[in-house]
């Protein structure tokens, strides 16, 4: 089972619910009032796996865009 609080602990940044984590492909995105819905995205922003919907992986990609400088070293 997936440790909610754990995953919130070690996320490079937390937007409006969303989880982002640095991964070896860029970042993992959990949804944490969702955990069900979760992405993989490009350095670039790129969606490159998902369970989320169109209208939540767009919401997730606007997020990305607009703090992806907070995530940076």
């Amino acid at each position: 089972m997936l440790d909610i609080i754990k995953v919130a602990d070690e996320a490079d940044l937390i937007v409006n619910g969303y989880a982002f984590t640095k991964c070896v492909n860029g970042y993992k995105v959990l949804n944490l009032n969702r955990p069900t819905c979760a992405a993989v995205l490009s350095t670039e922003g790129e969606v490159l796996e998902t369970t989320m919907d169109d209208i939540e992986i767009q919401i997730v990609k606007d997020y990305f865009r607009n703090n992806k400088k907070f995530m940076e070293d």
